[in-house]
């Protein structure tokens, strides 16, 4: 089994890596940091998914000997600052987006020019591409973004499983940022810090857990790991409050 996946430094991507390694796949990973852990029981190739022209080259490089892939993980993502669409700078935007959404086509579409089988394609998302909060400006964007951008994949690669996946409150580096913004000004926040969380290795246990169920839905939809029966008494269990 072949996994092939973005942004491993920390938080999702990294506990995805290692459910991975404790299931026996070969991973190969795109990011800018590999944990050190990961030493020579990965592929890796560095790589600034900023950096958009970059990227075909360093997906050739990473993927020189390989034609098939069982599970392509899209993960890599951005948050960018809480604060209101007037507050927001279009480069700042732009920043978001280049990492969040821009990246992802070009890492597929240089997947298909390089003849690369792909059983199941999974687009890390968020509920926030469906709730549009208050300050989440850029991310909501980029993720309903990738979720679109998904589904018109999905119609043009018939042989390959196409689903955006939001993975619920996951206590990353990510959520922790979100978690010290303003909760009085946006109230988001503070439902979430009310809420129950997974740890990253329980998120990802999760999500490894349900990859086979993710093709019972049609190729192309958004699917929130919370709308699966079991995830209520796997975060009732699993789940921690901070």
């Amino acid at each position: 089994m072949r996994l092939f996946i973005t942004g491993i430094g920390s938080g999702l991507g990294k506990a995805l890596v290692e459910e991975a390694l404790k299931r026996n796949y070969e991973v190969y990973a795109l990011s800018r940091h590999l944990p050190e852990e990961f030493e020579g029981r990965i592929k890796f190739q560095k790589a600034d998914l900023k950096v958009l022209e970059r990227i075909p080259l360093w997906v050739q490089d990473l993927l020189r000997e390989v034609r098939e892939i069982d599970t392509v993980i899209l993960n890599a993502g951005i948050l960018g600052e809480l604060k209101d669409m007037r507050d927001v700078s279009l480069h700042e935007m732009e920043e978001v987006m280049k990492v969040n959404l821009w990246a992802n086509k070009v890492i597929v579409d240089t997947l298909v020019e390089l003849n690369v089988k792909v059983d199941m394609l999974i687009g890390i998302s968020s509920g926030a591409a469906r709730n549009c909060n208050r300050g989440w400006n850029a991310y909501s964007i980029s993720k309903a973004g990738l979720n679109c951008l998904l589904r018109l994949y999905s119609w043009e690669l018939p042989e390959t499983h196409v689903i955006s996946l939001a993975p619920g409150l996951v206590l990353t580096p990510m959520l922790r940022e979100v978690m010290s913004a303003d909760e009085e000004k946006f109230p988001s926040v503070g439902r979430i810090k009310r809420s129950l969380k997974l740890t990253p290795e329980k998120a990802a246990e999760f999500i490894f857990g349900i990859l086979p169920k993710l093709k019972i839905f049609e190729s192309g939809s958004f699917i929130d790991v919370r709308e699966f029966p079991e995830y209520e008494e796997f975060i009732n269990k699993y789940g921690v409050y901070e």
